[in-house]
């Protein structure tokens, strides 16, 4: 059956990306119709927006989308394309795997995590005073009288909710990942050692929410997360699904793809109840774009996910071995998967793509 998928190509280096994905995807037989749709930076001076509205309306009406990286537009417009989609499709559950694949430089060959991370609210929901305004003064005004606490009055004032439907619904989310994929265990990761009533919040909820799986198989434990970066450094093999509220999982999110290899190797979704986005992590490299240079891995990997999601797993697992494949045997792959950034034998953005097409 035929299945329409929002397609956003993105900026910068994404075009490129997003259509080695594409013939990556249609190589394995899944009958897939892209409905292409632009967004980012190029757009703006058409619709006055990097995000118009039909583009939102597509992923509404298609339920599943995949992009390429878009570049923010400094000043003008939304602080996060990224952002402004989890918000207003209430994608609230960032998915991101970091899996080691042979091949790929790194010094964590057991690596196998994903990180769950939340995606609607905590330091990121955008509340925030700036220093100097009539506002900040008043928010800092009312900030001291209600916790009789004195906050500088050339501070700047950011705002963290956490809120116990969120964190539940997160924590379910992960359990009910780690079921699904034949995971071991949920780690939340937290501070709630010093923010005892948002991250105490979190993790009250979070056990709540463990002892409704207590028959599910699926250990449950708790993290402090200057702790948890530690021992993930040290010891990544100890853990598997991670969740944890939105700061914390940006930042291991990001640590977790450096133990495997960067953000070239790591693809990433945003998950909601009615929609999803699938995307690779890293940005849009516009200092590269035309050039046939940057690695489409994890942008393929993306696809691999919204493969899965959408009930085709044996194609998602047929084309996750075809890229292991290729990179395990580092003919065929971009530079910056070579042993050496300047080795001549690095093939292009397009000819990788060739050589994991005719691995499937």
């Amino acid at each position: 059956m035929r299945r329409t998928i929002t397609l956003i190509p993105g900026d910068g280096t994404g075009p490129e990306v997003t259509q080695a994905m594409c013939r990556c995807v249609e190589a394995t037989g899944v009958d897939i119709e892209w409905e292409l749709h632009n967004a980012g930076v190029d757009v703006m001076d058409q619709y006055g927006t990097p995000l118009p509205d039909h583009v939102l309306d597509s992923i509404r009406n298609n339920k599943v989308a995949i992009k390429g990286p878009v570049t923010t537009p400094v000043g003008i417009g939304f602080r996060s394309v990224n952002v402004a989609l989890r918000k207003t499709l209430d994608l609230y559950a960032c998915l991101r795997p970091a899996r080691h694949y042979q091949g790929v430089r790194s010094r964590y060959p057991e690596a196998d995590l994903v990180v769950v991370r939340e995606n609607t609210e905590d330091l990121y929901a955008g509340i925030e005073f700036e220093r100097g305004t009539d506002e900040c003064t008043r928010a800092i005004e009312a900030l001291s009288e209600l916790s009789g606490l004195t906050i500088r009055p050339d501070s700047g004032v950011s705002i963290k909710p956490i809120s116990e439907m969120a964190s539940k619904r997160i924590v379910r989310f992960a359990f009910d990942y780690a079921i699904a994929n034949g995971r071991r265990k949920v780690t939340a990761v937290h501070k709630a050692n010093i923010m005892k009533y948002s991250d105490g919040l979190f993790l009250e909820c979070a056990r709540r929410v463990a002892e409704e799986y207590a028959d599910s198989g699926i250990e449950f434990e708790d993290r402090i997360v200057d702790n948890m970066c530690m021992q993930l450094v040290q010891k990544p093999e100890l853990y598997d699904v991670l969740v944890l509220p939105n700061l914390y999982g940006d930042i291991v999110s990001d640590l977790c793809s450096g133990l495997v290899g960067g953000l070239g190797v790591a693809p990433g979704a945003n998950i909601g109840t009615d929609c999803a986005v699938f995307e690779p992590t890293h940005g849009s490299a516009p200092k590269y774009a035309g050039q046939n240079k940057v690695n489409p891995t994890a942008t393929v990997l993306s696809a691999v996910m919204m493969l899965r999601h959408i009930g085709e797993t044996d194609a998602g697992d047929r084309l996750e071995k075809a890229v292991a494949a290729v990179i395990a045997e580092g003919k065929d792959v971009t530079y910056d998967l070579k042993a050496t950034r300047d080795d001549p034998t690095a093939v292009g953005t397009s000819e990788m793509a060739d050589a994991i097409v005719a691995k499937l």
